[in-house]
């Protein structure tokens, strides 16, 4: 299990399973070591994150550590920076749509 941990800020994950499954998403907020909130700047907005369980999600290599410090910090993070920092990762749409 992962702990509770604000490392995991701007962290790049993969969705295993829910509606949003085989999606990447941006770790925005760590709630405890079993849920984080995720957002996407597109499905998953940062106005409204979503709570999804670590065992449901992949985490990748890859960290935003520009977003990771805004969200540390508690600044405002626009859904254009969300969208902008997966899209320069090759992440942004769907990999199998």
């Amino acid at each position: 299990m992962v702990e509770a941990d604000e490392s995991l800020l701007g962290r790049v994950v993969y969705s295993k399973a829910g509606r949003d499954s085989n999606r990447y998403f941006i770790i925005c907020d760590v709630i405890d070591s079993s849920f984080v909130r995720v957002v996407d700047g597109d499905l998953r907005r940062v106005e409204n994150p979503k709570k999804k369980n670590i065992k449901h999600l992949r985490l990748q290599p890859q960290k935003v550590e520009a977003l990771a410090e805004k969200f540390r910090r508690g600044e405002p993070v626009t859904n254009a920076e969300v969208r902008k920092a997966l899209e320069s990762l090759n992440l942004a749409k769907n990999p199998g749509k």
